[in-house]
């Protein structure tokens, strides 16, 4: 199983970096290959998240559910079809690194354990001479720079404004 796994600060306090993430519908707003999601349920645990991605000439719709949540610190999720894949969103409150004039900050990290050789062959429609070996190896590095890519997006609206994200990547897949 591959783990990505990275994090940031965001100068505001857990309880409102939880709000801002647990707002999955919202997160096509931030990623380039994430065009819409869309909720079955009531946005606890046992919700399911229809999750549209497009990549290169293929589309694809993963399956997420929510397993559990802990406010404010803890959003758990696995993927639910064709491949195996969980993960969690997790809010530490580090009033240390809070910026002069603020009170406290926030850790924000994101993991994702996946398993990219459990990828059913069947589940995606590939042009002609494609292999679903070739796609994995394509969409490997491409996790890491999308979770690279919505952190920084989450940063700059929860804070209201853009600046250097200093992004820490504690894991990442062998082959990136």
């Amino acid at each position: 199983m591959d783990r990505v796994e990275l994090s940031t600060v965001v100068h505001v306090p857990p309880e409102e970096a939880y709000e801002f993430l647990i707002d999955f519908p919202g997160y096509a707003n931030y990623s380039k290959h994430l065009k819409r999601v869309t909720r079955h349920g009531e946005g606890g645990p046992r919700t399911e998240y229809d999750i549209h991605l497009e990549w290169w000439k293929i589309g694809y719709t993963v399956r997420s559910e929510v397993t559990e949540l802990a406010p404010p610190n803890r959003i758990d999720w696995r993927i639910t079809k064709d491949f195996s894949a969980h993960g969690h969103w997790r809010v530490e409150e580090v009033p240390e690194e809070a910026p002069e004039g603020k009170e406290t900050a926030s850790r924000v990290w994101l993991s994702i354990n996946f398993d990219a050789d459990s990828a059913d062959s069947g589940m995606l429609d590939l042009p002609m001479f494609v292999s679903l070996g070739w796609v994995v190896n394509k969409v490997k590095p491409l996790v890491l720079k999308e979770a690279e890519r919505v952190v920084a997006r989450i940063v700059a609206d929860l804070e209201g404004e853009t600046r250097d994200v200093n992004l820490v990547i504690h894991e990442k897949p062998d082959s990136v």
